[in-house]
């Protein structure tokens, strides 16, 4: 029997639907803290990032999609509610505390493999299972703690190429929050509050140890619920990125389930590579959006933003180029140091190279740029300089100070 032909999807529209997932064109408000949670579940998690040039990560992230909001309902949902929990997803991120059970695989399984950084790494532990005992005794008798409030009584040292080499204690954080024996309860400072697990997650937490293709199959539906569809490779790039196991025969399962399908990008003259996968439960939005029932909206985007954490897959839908220059020498630069994409539409049209200056509530903005094929009307300007001026009062900046790099097409609005 001949094979059933794929629905054909336009890039455009795949580009929508992934918008749309990421919840970038829904119309914003003050949000309260149960449309952030919302935002996570259909996202999956915000990444963790310490830098704070304009503001965290997972703030700027939370922001492009609800509008202004009190950061201290975010930390509620973490530290007081504790719907939220910071873990690692596609990088270190808040994650959902319903999801603990695709979580806690990475938990009972770290450093169980056979590479040379994990049999070091449990050497070391056994080595330093006094310093690993001190740390949970001081949290059962006076956590919270810093890293700070612990000895190091390390046996032997731990050294690495990386920035905990020879911080024993931080190495032995590290070893106990990965493999869910401890957590991050609250901030001091900026410094980060430790607990025992055990203390600090709800009691309605699911401690339940789904099978692996239940698993799977649940991590698989959180990554196309956020990304609308996605090749195989993309899926393993997202949410809890390459620890997908056995993932053509999961996709297989669920496609003869009936609870995704296969899809077919065609046109804008490029080979779009495939099979492409889409959730069922996303066919309706992809019908609303292929009748011309969509509307764009004008966001600013976290480096670190969901839509664009995959830079390949971002360069193939949007034909977009995008790194960081964090480590690149200021000389060298192309862009700037912590350079936030514009979302437009369903294209991304330029970056802006910001800067928040909390001492006089200034937000700098050093540079503007348009891609080639962005729009040039005053119109497209005028979205640009309204996100732009949204960002500055999120962050409660009383004035907005441009730089000369501008585009000429957006100066006046953005000036004005």
């Amino acid at each position: 029997m001949a094979e059933q032909s794929l629905r054909p999807v336009s890039p455009a529209s795949a580009r929508r639907l992934a918008i749309s997932s990421q919840w970038l064109n829904h119309e914003r408000g003050a949000a309260d803290s149960a449309r952030m949670l919302d935002v996570v579940r259909q996202i999956g998690c915000l990444q963790l990032d310490p830098i704070s040039a304009v503001a965290r990560s997972h703030q700027l992230v939370m922001f492009s999609r609800v509008g202004p909001y009190a950061l201290a309902d975010l930390d509620h949902l973490l530290f007081h509610e504790r719907s939220l929990f910071e873990y690692w997803a596609h990088a270190a991120s808040i994650v959902l505390t319903e999801d603990y059970p695709i979580h806690s695989a990475l938990m009972r399984g770290y450093l169980s493999g056979d590479s040379d950084w994990s049999q070091r790494t449990r050497a070391w532990l056994l080595e330093n299972d006094t310093l690993r005992q001190h740390i949970l005794d001081e949290l059962a008798a006076r956590g919270p703690l810093m890293s700070r409030d612990f000895e190091d009584k390390a046996q032997a040292g731990w050294h690495s190429t990386g920035w905990t080499s020879n911080r024993n204690v931080s190495q032995m954080l590290d070893y106990l929050w990965t493999s869910g024996q401890i957590m991050v309860v609250g901030r001091r400072g900026g410094q980060k509050l430790w607990d025992l697990s055990d203390k600090f997650l709800p009691d309605w937490t699911p401690r339940h140890i789904p099978t692996e293709e239940e698993r799977m199959e649940a991590a698989v539906t959180k990554s196309l619920r956020a990304l609308g569809l996605a090749t195989e490779q993309q899926i393993k790039q997202h949410f809890i990125r390459n620890r997908y196991v056995a993932l053509k025969s999961v996709l297989k399962r669920m496609e003869s389930a009936g609870s995704l399908t296969r899809v077919e990008l065609t046109g804008e003259g490029a080979g779009w590579g495939g099979p492409w996968y889409m959730l069922r439960e996303s066919a309706p939005l992809l019908d609303q959006i292929e009748a011309g029932d969509w509307r764009g909206q004008t966001r600013l985007l976290s480096p670190f933003d969901n839509l664009i954490c995959d830079r390949a897959r971002t360069e193939q839908m949007f034909d977009f180029f995008f790194r960081i220059e964090i480590y690149v020498p200021k000389a060298k630069r192309q862009y700037g140091y912590y350079v936030l994409p514009i979302l437009h539409g369903d294209r991304l049209i330029g970056r802006i190279d910001p800067q928040m200056d909390r001492k006089s509530k200034t937000l700098n903005v050093n540079a503007v740029y348009a891609e080639p094929d962005a729009p040039a009307d005053a119109t497209t300007g005028q979205s640009v300089a309204r996100a732009i001026q949204e960002l500055a009062a999120f962050l409660g900046a009383t004035r907005i100070d441009y730089g000369d790099r501008l585009p000429d097409s957006w100066r006046a609005a953005l000036r004005g």
